[in-house]
């Protein structure tokens, strides 16, 4: 099975036909997809100019996309450089059980629903790396994340079922639609009483 740069040397390599070229930006969603794999696309889509559906798109728009790609697993990776370090010096100095912040890392481990939005079609219009910046932010944030949206600030949150994973319903932004992670719906609760 290819790994995420070499699915990402297929996207750029011009003598590979623009259908093995889209399918392996497809691929690299099933290495990293912050939004998860179906509003990740979506994104990258509005995003880049690309339909969804299209078989045969724009190669630009390919790497393009794949460029916004790259730039945001640069910026997980680095976080969970990051977090490994702190793990490891902290291990060091006798602290072994986690703290809450580092449920949601666990939780997200590998980058692929960091930032889970409860529609495919309803995510951050903010290009993914600085979206991830807000929330890695937001989760590491010395007096622990603020009420609201650590994406877009915004304190309009609902109760969500989601079909598909009921165990992690929770509060979904009312205005960017990511699932807001753990941590900060526990802070969103007296939000949440008044949105319904």
């Amino acid at each position: 099975m290819a790994g995420f740069r070499a699915l990402a040397r297929e996207v750029r390599d011009p003598h590979n036909n623009v259908a093995l070229r889209r399918t392996s930006l497809r691929k690299c969603l099933e290495r990293f997809a912050p939004y998860g794999h179906r509003a990740t696309w979506h994104h990258l889509c509005v995003r880049t100019g690309m339909r969804p559906g299209d078989r045969d798109p724009d190669p630009a728009r390919l790497v393009a996309a794949l460029t916004e790609l790259e730039e945001a697993r640069e910026v997980w990776l680095a976080y969970e450089a990051e977090f490994a370090a702190r793990r490891r010096r902290e291990k060091h100095d006798g602290v072994r059980q986690p703290g809450a912040v580092d449920d949601w890392h666990r939780l997200t481990w590998g980058g692929c629903e960091v930032v889970r939005c409860a529609d495919p079609e309803t995510h951050p219009s903010a290009p993914l790396p600085q979206v991830l910046r807000r929330v890695i932010a937001a989760m590491e944030a010395p007096d622990g994340p603020r009420a609201g949206c650590p994406v877009c600030g915004d304190e309009r949150t609902v109760s969500a079922e989601l079909a598909d994973r009921p165990w992690e319903s929770g509060p979904v932004c009312g205005h960017c639609g990511i699932v807001v992670p753990r941590p900060p719906a526990a802070t969103c609760a007296p939000a949440l009483a008044g949105a319904h």
